[in-house]
């Protein structure tokens, strides 16, 4: 797990990150593991020093305009053991522990559940629901 501790100490770390033109970075959530994919997100500069700081993912909703900690309403929390940039700066890798193995507000493992059908030309859920989705919320 990373050590828990005040990001603000020194920024040189956060400027290195290419932020887009909204002051967002685009976040990957991987389980450390298994390596799946859980879920994709964006964090700004506050979310990321947040989730160093806490241990714990902390992501920008651009729809409910404010820092999101992943879980905060269900339980669900991200422990973030490993954080990685991309080699361009512009995508932040999260790797971490999922408490109770559900990443995604529909109550599945992951996000990714759904899967094209080509033959079909159509999106199939292949993932089951582990939790009720209004229990999660998001």
């Amino acid at each position: 797990m990373i050590t828990k501790h005040s990001a603000k100490s020194s920024s040189k770390w956060l400027n290195k990150v290419q932020w887009d033109e909204h002051g967002l970075v685009p976040v990957i959530a991987q389980q450390t593991g298994t390596n799946d994919v859980l879920m994709f997100a964006w964090m700004n500069r506050d979310a990321l020093e947040k989730t160093v700081e806490l241990g714990e993912a902390v992501y920008w909703s651009r729809s409910r305009k404010k820092l999101w900690h992943k879980g905060e309403q269900s339980g669900h929390i991200q422990k973030v053991l490993d954080i990685r940039l991309d080699c361009d700066s512009d995508v932040v890798l999260l790797k971490v522990e999922q408490v109770d193995d559900i990443a995604c507000h529909t109550g599945r493992h992951s996000c990714f559940f759904q899967q094209l059908n080509v033959a079909e030309a159509e999106w199939q859920a292949v993932e089951p629901v582990l939790t009720d989705p209004e229990a999660v919320g998001k």
